[in-house]
């Protein structure tokens, strides 16, 4: 893959019999990507408090309560994903959601990194940012040629309900680090199929009003990825 191969989608058409404009559809991609990077900037500042401020960190480590911070951060971001998928097209209420979204990943994705080391941390955001570039770039090129990915939309809808059959039985019936491992190995590689076909719905299928369900769909894919990463380095 050549550096020229990614640069002419730039001033012809992003992939075979493209019916719309490809300036405008690039600049569709640079608005979804502007608004992940804002994400994941917020989310990458808000959990280091979680690995370098001591008090943040002891906060999740050594007191009872904060697994119930961590549940009302994970419905409260159900709940406004939900609100999202019914205002994702209203400006600036779209908006607005989105910011309140990405606060419920952040404290997640903080919670998450508190358990960890600064520098397995620091290892997971590196390899996690390479195997997305990596990705990201693979799609570009593939569609470019022709190829289509929205094959895979079945098969990683089932693995989804494996991995989370999978995480109920883990909540019960523990089967040790080796198991953890497994999990999230397999999550790994499904969050590496998501990025491309999620991608490849940017490239080809997302409507221009669709910029806040797609950059919710690709920051998810990222941050779970991450998520996923830092727990095979935490058991190894």
């Amino acid at each position: 893959m050549g550096k020229g191969d990614i640069e002419s989608g730039f001033h012809g058409d992003l992939y075979p019999g493209m019916m719309e404009s490809p300036e405008l559809r690039w600049g569709f991609v640079r608005k979804v990507y502007a608004i992940v990077s804002i994400q994941l900037l917020f989310t990458a500042a808000f959990a280091s408090m979680f690995v370098f401020f001591p008090p943040a960190k002891n906060f999740v480590l050594h007191n009872e309560f904060c697994i119930f911070v961590l549940i009302g951060a994970f419905i409260f971001t159900i709940i406004t994903l939900l609100v999202l998928s019914k205002y994702y097209k209203k400006h600036p209420v779209n908006l607005f959601l989105l910011g309140l979204y990405t606060l419920g990943m952040s404290v997640t994705v903080g919670f998450v990194c508190a358990f960890s080391k600064a520098l397995i941390v620091a290892e997971a955001a590196f390899l996690t940012g390479m195997v997305v570039c990596s990705l990201t770039l693979y799609t570009f090129w593939a569609v470019k040629r022709g190829h289509d990915f929205s094959f895979l939309g079945p098969f990683l809808f089932a693995s989804l309900m494996v991995m989370l059959m999978f995480a109920l039985i883990q909540m019960f019936c523990p089967l040790g680090p080796l198991g953890r491992m497994v999990y999230a190995g397999l999550g790994a590689l499904i969050m590496c199929g998501f990025i491309v076909y999620d991608t490849c719905d940017l490239i080809k299928r997302y409507s221009y009003d669709d910029y806040i369900w797609a950059a919710i769909a690709i920051y998810g894919d990222i941050i779970n990825l991450f998520i996923y990463i830092l727990q095979i380095l935490n058991d190894c």
